[in-house]
């Protein structure tokens, strides 16, 4: 077999599987719109979507299961693409933004703005409302950008390993932590229960104009890896391979752990902590197409997008009327992946 013949193989095989998930996030969307307490088929969803349905089923979608199906899509795709690129730049198989302490610092920063300038809080009726997204996003920004910022430094001046470096996530993720404790014990009681259940990572938060800010930075941020995606190639061969190849590595770090910082703050500020889909999609994904960045960022992102949408229908109906919050079943998922990974690096 001629090499032209082999390489389109290996192209094709790569865009069925991103096909497939397409098909598969399209079924899953549909579903989710379907299911919970109030039900409705699929011919009730489509007249919802088109207009034509009832007042009910109407206000069910597009208020409620519609804005919840869109923020698992955009926060699936974000946290799946910033894993992917960490995991490259750092070196490190253990990358993401939740064991790189970043979620924790996103946490600690939304935290921050909400005691400060009242930007979010909780209703005597339980539920969690954001009246300034703006300045969440802002300081959830600022908070995940520290962590960022003594991690890289620490790796410049000090060499860490890329052992160390996880190491060092998690040394600030404990300090996030106890930062936000600390701002917790001076919070009234309804700020006390927005930074709390915020911790807890839930879909059901974000109305249509967070949705509308989470796409304005998704869409940017995916684009600009996917542009880079040579350049992730090169690296993965090794920083000297790079650096022939006209690679300005550190640039590309430096951009790659900023935008990464900014699409796990945005999500942070509006849906809590969703820990792992950062960690589990892009090492799920490099077991059926390999790790060739053309590919998997793209099709890392499809892959996170199903996957938190599956989780939070499952997390919406498994105990239903009670809805559990997708950040509880995401850690359960990732635990056991994040331990097999230690070990595999721990045997080589």
């Amino acid at each position: 077999m001629d090499i032209p013949q082999k390489y389109k193989q290996y192209t094709e095989k790569k865009i069925s599987f991103g096909i497939i998930l397409l098909i598969i996030l399209f079924l899953s969307a549909v579903y989710a719109l379907c299911v919970g307490d109030y039900r409705l088929t699929v011919n009730q969803v489509v007249d919802a979507l088109i207009g034509n349905g009832t007042g009910n089923a109407e206000l069910v979608i597009w208020n409620m299961r519609l804005p919840r199906v869109f923020a698992a899509i955009i926060a699936g795709m974000s946290l799946a693409v910033a894993g992917a690129v960490m995991q490259c730049i750092l070196r490190n198989p253990l990358a993401s933004p939740f064991t790189m302490g970043i979620s924790h610092g996103a946490m600690f920063g939304a935290s921050l703005a909400i005691i400060l300038f009242s930007a979010g809080g909780a209703e005597s009726t339980g539920r969690i409302f954001v009246n300034n997204p703006y300045s969440i996003t802002i300081f959830a920004f600022l908070g995940a950008l520290i962590g960022v910022f003594v991690i890289l430094l620490l790796a410049k001046l000090r060499g860490l390993s890329p052992e160390a470096m996880i190491l060092a996530g998690v040394a600030m993720s404990s300090l996030f932590t106890a930062s936000t404790m600390l701002i917790q014990y001076f919070a009234d009681d309804l700020q006390l229960a927005a930074m709390v259940y915020w911790t807890f990572g839930d879909l059901g938060r974000p109305l249509w104009d967070e949705i509308y800010i989470m796409v304005a930075i998704m869409i940017p941020a995916l684009l600009y890896f996917i542009y880079r995606r040579w350049d992730y190639n090169a690296l993965e061969a090794g920083e000297e391979t790079a650096k022939s190849l006209g690679v300005n590595t550190e640039r590309t770090r430096l951009i790659g752990m900023f935008i990464a910082s900014l699409l796990t703050a945005v999500n942070v500020a509006f849906l809590g902590i969703i820990g792992f889909i950062g960690l589990i999609c892009p090492h799920i994904v490099r077991i059926f197409i390999g790790g060739d960045y053309r590919f998997l960022i793209p099709i890392s992102a499809l892959f996170g997008a199903v996957l938190l949408l599956i989780a939070d229908t499952i997390a919406r109906t498994i105990i239903s009327p009670i809805v559990l919050p997708v950040g509880i079943l995401t850690s359960f998922m990732g635990a056991p992946m994040f331990l097999y990974l230690i070990i595999r690096m721990y045997k080589r």
